[in-house]
Protein backbone atom coordinates (compact mmCIF):
# COMPACT_ATOMS: atom_id res chain seq x y z
CA UNK A 1 0.00 0.00 0.00
CA UNK A 2 3.10 2.32 0.91
CA UNK A 3 5.08 1.48 -2.55
CA UNK A 4 1.34 2.05 -4.30
CA UNK A 5 0.72 5.50 -2.58
CA UNK A 6 4.88 6.54 -2.94
CA UNK A 7 4.38 5.49 -6.83
CA UNK A 8 1.41 7.56 -7.39
CA UNK A 9 2.47 10.82 -5.55
CA UNK A 10 6.13 10.50 -7.87
CA UNK A 11 3.66 10.04 -11.11
CA UNK A 12 1.33 13.19 -10.06
CA UNK A 13 4.69 15.51 -9.40
CA UNK A 14 6.40 13.98 -12.85
CA UNK A 15 3.16 15.00 -14.52
CA UNK A 16 2.73 18.19 -12.80
CA UNK A 17 6.75 18.96 -13.80
CA UNK A 18 6.30 17.69 -17.37
CA UNK A 19 3.88 16.55 -19.68
CA UNK A 20 3.23 13.52 -20.61
CA UNK A 21 5.17 11.82 -23.35
CA UNK A 22 2.46 9.17 -25.04
CA UNK A 23 3.31 7.76 -27.94
CA UNK A 24 7.43 8.59 -27.72
CA UNK A 25 10.29 5.92 -27.79
CA UNK A 26 13.04 6.43 -25.95
CA UNK A 27 16.47 4.09 -26.06
CA UNK A 28 18.54 4.65 -22.79
CA UNK A 29 21.85 2.45 -23.02
CA UNK A 30 22.75 1.13 -19.51
CA UNK A 31 19.37 1.57 -18.70
CA UNK A 32 19.53 -1.29 -16.11
CA UNK A 33 20.92 0.39 -12.61
CA UNK A 34 22.09 3.63 -11.27
CA UNK A 35 20.75 6.88 -13.06
CA UNK A 36 20.03 4.82 -16.34
CA UNK A 37 17.65 2.60 -14.12
CA UNK A 38 15.74 6.16 -12.42
CA UNK A 39 15.96 7.56 -16.04
CA UNK A 40 14.22 4.62 -17.77
CA UNK A 41 11.66 4.49 -14.85
CA UNK A 42 10.57 8.14 -14.94
CA UNK A 43 10.59 7.96 -18.83
CA UNK A 44 8.33 4.49 -18.97
CA UNK A 45 6.36 6.75 -15.82
CA UNK A 46 5.57 10.15 -17.92
CA UNK A 47 4.51 6.87 -21.12
CA UNK A 48 7.36 6.64 -23.14
CA UNK A 49 7.81 2.98 -24.54
CA UNK A 50 11.22 2.50 -23.18
CA UNK A 51 14.22 0.62 -24.53
CA UNK A 52 17.30 -0.42 -22.40
CA UNK A 53 19.97 -1.03 -24.05
CA UNK A 54 22.86 -3.24 -22.28
CA UNK A 55 25.08 -5.93 -22.15
CA UNK A 56 23.75 -8.30 -19.46
CA UNK A 57 20.54 -10.37 -20.07
CA UNK A 58 19.42 -11.00 -16.40
CA UNK A 59 20.00 -7.72 -15.17
CA UNK A 60 17.74 -5.88 -18.13
CA UNK A 61 14.81 -7.99 -18.27
CA UNK A 62 15.34 -7.90 -14.25
CA UNK A 63 15.25 -3.62 -14.75
CA UNK A 64 12.38 -4.18 -17.22
CA UNK A 65 10.35 -6.29 -14.48
CA UNK A 66 10.71 -3.98 -11.81
CA UNK A 67 10.02 -0.68 -14.09
CA UNK A 68 6.50 -2.38 -14.70
CA UNK A 69 5.49 -3.14 -11.35
CA UNK A 70 6.49 0.34 -10.23
CA UNK A 71 4.96 2.36 -12.39
CA UNK A 72 1.95 0.21 -13.21
CA UNK A 73 1.43 1.87 -16.62
CA UNK A 74 5.22 1.58 -18.15
CA UNK A 75 5.91 -0.04 -21.51
CA UNK A 76 9.44 -1.26 -21.89
CA UNK A 77 11.25 -3.75 -23.10
CA UNK A 78 15.15 -5.00 -22.89
CA UNK A 79 17.58 -5.14 -25.94
CA UNK A 80 21.34 -6.48 -26.00
CA UNK A 81 24.05 -4.19 -26.65
CA UNK A 82 27.35 -4.04 -25.53
CA UNK A 83 28.80 -0.85 -26.26
CA UNK A 84 32.70 -1.90 -26.37
CA UNK A 85 31.72 -4.33 -29.32
CA UNK A 86 31.10 -2.42 -32.71
CA UNK A 87 29.46 -5.64 -33.93
CA UNK A 88 27.13 -5.63 -30.64
CA UNK A 89 26.02 -2.40 -31.50
CA UNK A 90 25.55 -2.46 -35.38
CA UNK A 91 23.43 -5.94 -34.00
CA UNK A 92 20.99 -3.68 -31.75
CA UNK A 93 20.59 -0.71 -34.20
CA UNK A 94 19.62 -3.89 -36.86
CA UNK A 95 16.58 -5.21 -34.03
CA UNK A 96 15.24 -1.90 -33.24
CA UNK A 97 15.35 -0.71 -36.59
CA UNK A 98 13.17 -4.03 -37.39
CA UNK A 99 10.67 -2.88 -34.91
CA UNK A 100 9.77 -0.36 -37.20
CA UNK A 101 8.98 2.57 -34.28
CA UNK A 102 10.21 5.96 -34.12
CA UNK A 103 12.91 6.91 -31.80
CA UNK A 104 12.24 10.45 -29.64
CA UNK A 105 15.05 10.47 -27.34
CA UNK A 106 18.23 8.73 -27.01
CA UNK A 107 19.96 8.60 -23.67
CA UNK A 108 23.87 8.18 -24.03
CA UNK A 109 24.26 6.76 -20.34
CA UNK A 110 26.21 3.86 -20.06
CA UNK A 111 30.15 3.86 -19.25
CA UNK A 112 33.14 2.31 -16.74
CA UNK A 113 35.06 4.26 -14.72
CA UNK A 114 38.82 3.87 -13.37
CA UNK A 115 38.62 0.62 -14.65
CA UNK A 116 42.57 -1.63 -14.88
CA UNK A 117 44.04 -0.59 -18.12
CA UNK A 118 42.18 -3.43 -20.78
CA UNK A 119 40.76 -3.16 -24.14
CA UNK A 120 37.52 -3.89 -26.35
CA UNK A 121 36.91 -6.56 -28.19
CA UNK A 122 37.93 -4.36 -31.20
CA UNK A 123 41.13 -3.25 -29.49
CA UNK A 124 39.91 -0.02 -27.79
CA UNK A 125 41.12 1.37 -24.51
CA UNK A 126 38.26 0.70 -22.09
CA UNK A 127 36.84 4.24 -21.57
CA UNK A 128 37.51 5.71 -24.64
CA UNK A 129 35.95 2.68 -26.87
CA UNK A 130 32.78 1.72 -24.55
CA UNK A 131 32.77 5.52 -22.78
CA UNK A 132 33.04 7.65 -26.27
CA UNK A 133 33.57 5.67 -29.37
CA UNK A 134 30.39 3.30 -28.22
CA UNK A 135 28.18 6.10 -28.37
CA UNK A 136 29.48 7.80 -31.29
CA UNK A 137 28.50 4.85 -33.59
CA UNK A 138 25.37 3.83 -31.96
CA UNK A 139 24.34 7.94 -32.26
CA UNK A 140 24.88 8.13 -36.09
CA UNK A 141 23.48 4.81 -36.66
CA UNK A 142 20.37 5.52 -34.72
CA UNK A 143 20.24 9.36 -36.79
CA UNK A 144 18.52 8.88 -39.68
CA UNK A 145 15.62 7.06 -37.07
CA UNK A 146 16.14 10.52 -35.14
CA UNK A 147 15.36 12.54 -37.87
CA UNK A 148 12.52 11.18 -39.25
CA UNK A 149 10.95 10.96 -36.18
CA UNK A 150 11.25 14.86 -34.67
CA UNK A 151 9.00 17.73 -36.16
CA UNK A 152 9.78 21.22 -35.62
CA UNK A 153 7.29 21.54 -32.90
CA UNK A 154 9.01 18.43 -30.87
CA UNK A 155 12.48 18.04 -31.37
CA UNK A 156 13.55 14.67 -31.42
CA UNK A 157 16.37 14.89 -28.74
CA UNK A 158 19.80 13.12 -27.95
CA UNK A 159 21.23 13.61 -24.36
CA UNK A 160 24.76 12.02 -23.39
CA UNK A 161 26.09 12.15 -20.10
CA UNK A 162 29.23 13.39 -19.46
CA UNK A 163 30.40 14.04 -16.12
CA UNK A 164 32.65 17.24 -13.93
CA UNK A 165 35.62 15.15 -15.20
CA UNK A 166 35.55 16.31 -18.28
CA UNK A 167 37.34 19.82 -16.79
CA UNK A 168 40.24 18.05 -16.26
CA UNK A 169 40.50 15.77 -19.11
CA UNK A 170 43.24 16.09 -22.17
CA UNK A 171 42.12 14.99 -25.50
CA UNK A 172 45.25 13.22 -26.79
CA UNK A 173 44.58 12.87 -30.64
CA UNK A 174 48.14 11.70 -31.54
CA UNK A 175 47.07 8.58 -28.64
CA UNK A 176 43.66 8.22 -28.05
CA UNK A 177 44.29 4.76 -26.55
CA UNK A 178 46.36 6.16 -23.58
CA UNK A 179 49.31 3.34 -25.02
CA UNK A 180 52.00 5.75 -24.18
CA UNK A 181 51.32 6.47 -20.22
CA UNK A 182 47.84 5.13 -19.26
CA UNK A 183 46.22 5.87 -15.82
CA UNK A 184 42.44 5.45 -15.08
CA UNK A 185 42.22 8.90 -14.13
CA UNK A 186 43.22 10.25 -17.02
CA UNK A 187 41.10 7.92 -19.37
CA UNK A 188 38.26 8.26 -18.06
CA UNK A 189 38.72 11.77 -18.23
CA UNK A 190 39.39 11.86 -21.44
CA UNK A 191 36.32 9.81 -22.43
CA UNK A 192 34.27 12.32 -21.01
CA UNK A 193 35.83 15.48 -22.36
CA UNK A 194 35.77 13.43 -25.79
CA UNK A 195 31.80 12.78 -24.90
CA UNK A 196 31.52 17.00 -24.68
CA UNK A 197 33.13 17.82 -27.65
CA UNK A 198 31.08 15.08 -29.67
CA UNK A 199 28.04 17.02 -28.35
CA UNK A 200 28.86 20.02 -29.69
CA UNK A 201 29.94 19.06 -33.24
CA UNK A 202 26.92 16.82 -34.01
CA UNK A 203 24.64 20.10 -32.77
CA UNK A 204 26.63 22.23 -35.40
CA UNK A 205 25.80 19.20 -37.71
CA UNK A 206 22.06 19.40 -37.26
CA UNK A 207 22.24 22.63 -37.44
CA UNK A 208 23.54 22.61 -40.78
CA UNK A 209 21.09 20.42 -41.98
CA UNK A 210 17.57 21.81 -40.60
CA UNK A 211 17.16 18.87 -38.49
CA UNK A 212 14.56 18.63 -35.72
CA UNK A 213 17.30 17.05 -33.52
CA UNK A 214 18.58 18.40 -30.30
CA UNK A 215 22.23 17.09 -28.73
CA UNK A 216 22.82 18.29 -25.51
CA UNK A 217 24.66 17.03 -22.60
CA UNK A 218 24.27 16.50 -19.19
CA UNK A 219 26.78 16.19 -15.74
CA UNK A 220 24.37 14.44 -13.08
CA UNK A 221 27.04 15.19 -10.19
CA UNK A 222 28.47 13.36 -8.33
CA UNK A 223 25.90 9.89 -7.64
CA UNK A 224 25.96 7.13 -5.38
CA UNK A 225 26.47 4.02 -7.90
CA UNK A 226 28.17 1.14 -9.09
CA UNK A 227 31.21 3.10 -10.66
CA UNK A 228 32.83 3.45 -7.93
CA UNK A 229 34.31 -0.27 -7.95
CA UNK A 230 37.08 0.12 -9.17
CA UNK A 231 38.64 2.67 -6.87
CA UNK A 232 41.25 1.89 -3.96
CA UNK A 233 39.41 0.12 -0.85
CA UNK A 234 40.40 3.25 0.84
CA UNK A 235 38.09 5.81 -1.28
CA UNK A 236 35.57 3.00 -1.22
CA UNK A 237 35.51 3.44 2.72
CA UNK A 238 35.23 6.90 2.44
CA UNK A 239 32.79 7.06 0.25
CA UNK A 240 30.55 4.66 1.97
CA UNK A 241 30.87 6.78 5.32
CA UNK A 242 30.37 9.94 3.48
CA UNK A 243 27.65 9.09 0.64
CA UNK A 244 24.60 9.98 2.47
CA UNK A 245 26.10 13.16 2.97
CA UNK A 246 28.35 13.74 -0.45
CA UNK A 247 26.66 11.81 -2.60
CA UNK A 248 23.50 12.52 -4.87
CA UNK A 249 21.24 9.37 -4.99
CA UNK A 250 20.97 7.55 -8.70
CA UNK A 251 16.91 9.08 -8.79
CA UNK A 252 18.33 12.38 -7.74
CA UNK A 253 21.79 11.70 -10.46
CA UNK A 254 18.86 11.37 -12.94
CA UNK A 255 16.48 14.31 -12.71
CA UNK A 256 18.89 16.56 -15.14
CA UNK A 257 19.07 13.71 -17.35
CA UNK A 258 14.92 13.51 -17.43
CA UNK A 259 14.83 17.19 -17.78
CA UNK A 260 16.89 17.05 -21.02
CA UNK A 261 14.73 14.07 -22.12
CA UNK A 262 11.14 15.88 -21.89
CA UNK A 263 11.54 19.51 -20.64
CA UNK A 264 9.36 22.28 -22.47
CA UNK A 265 11.80 24.45 -21.65
CA UNK A 266 14.78 22.90 -23.54
CA UNK A 267 12.52 22.65 -26.62
CA UNK A 268 14.16 22.84 -29.77
CA UNK A 269 17.57 23.71 -27.72
CA UNK A 270 20.79 22.10 -28.54
CA UNK A 271 24.78 21.97 -27.98
CA UNK A 272 24.43 22.62 -23.81
CA UNK A 273 26.02 21.89 -21.18
CA UNK A 274 23.08 21.04 -18.37
CA UNK A 275 24.26 20.36 -14.57
CA UNK A 276 21.16 20.81 -11.82
CA UNK A 277 19.03 21.42 -15.07
CA UNK A 278 20.51 24.52 -15.61
CA UNK A 279 22.26 25.70 -18.62
CA UNK A 280 26.66 26.23 -17.68
CA UNK A 281 29.72 26.49 -18.87
CA UNK A 282 32.00 23.87 -19.40
CA UNK A 283 35.52 23.37 -20.19
CA UNK A 284 37.36 26.38 -22.28
CA UNK A 285 38.87 23.45 -24.42
CA UNK A 286 35.08 21.76 -25.44
CA UNK A 287 34.63 25.17 -27.66
CA UNK A 288 37.10 24.52 -29.95
CA UNK A 289 35.34 23.82 -32.75
CA UNK A 290 38.91 22.85 -34.68
CA UNK A 291 39.13 20.36 -32.01
CA UNK A 292 36.06 19.02 -32.52
CA UNK A 293 36.50 18.40 -36.10
CA UNK A 294 39.34 16.69 -35.61
CA UNK A 295 38.03 14.80 -33.13
CA UNK A 296 35.03 13.36 -35.22
CA UNK A 297 36.85 12.55 -38.28
CA UNK A 298 39.07 10.29 -36.51
CA UNK A 299 36.37 8.71 -34.14
CA UNK A 300 34.40 8.43 -37.78
CA UNK A 301 37.89 6.04 -39.20
CA UNK A 302 38.02 4.31 -36.00
CA UNK A 303 34.41 2.98 -36.04
CA UNK A 304 34.29 2.99 -40.17
CA UNK A 305 31.30 5.00 -41.03
CA UNK A 306 31.44 7.82 -43.81
CA UNK A 307 32.16 11.33 -42.03
CA UNK A 308 29.46 13.26 -43.96
CA UNK A 309 30.66 16.05 -41.86
CA UNK A 310 33.50 17.01 -44.04
CA UNK A 311 30.88 19.08 -46.28
CA UNK A 312 29.88 21.51 -43.51
CA UNK A 313 32.21 24.19 -42.34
Amino acid sequence: MLLLSTNLALCLFLHIVFPTQNGKVAVVTGGAKGIGYQTAKHLARLGMHVIIAGKSESEGQEAVKKIKEETLIGKVEFLYCDLASMKSIRQFVQKFRAKNCPLHVLVNNAGVMLVPERKTEDGFEEHFGLNYLGHFLLTNLLLDTLKQSGTHSHNARIITVSSATHYVGELHLDDLQSRCSYSPHGAYAQSKLALVLFTYRLQHLLTANGSHVTANVVDPGVVNTELYKHVFWVVKMIKWMTAWLLFKTPEEGASTTIYAAVSPEVEGVGGCYLYNEERTKSADVTYDEELQRRLWTESCKMVEISDESSRVP
